[in-house]
């Protein structure tokens, strides 16, 4: 009794479509998504990069290494 059921679901629903409209509801609908492959996008370029940085550390750390031998 004290959850939600769906026919409470259902009569939000319905509310919300008539007060913003299926035009309005599908345009956030696909600015929401494009936000999410926007997300999705930035967090797998972060991810490439931070193993590029893990590959060049190394090669990084002997340049240190025979700069300060001379």
């Amino acid at each position: 009794m004290g959850g939600i059921g769906i026919w409470q679901l259902v009569i939000i629903a319905v509310i919300v479509v008539l007060l913003f409209g299926t035009k309005k509801l599908r345009g956030i609908g696909g600015d929401l998504g494009g936000a999410i492959k926007g997300f999705k996008k930035a967090v797998k370029d972060e991810d490439s990069s931070a193993v590029n940085s893990d590959k060049k550390a190394p090669e990084s750390l002997k340049a240190e290494k025979s700069e300060q031998k001379d």
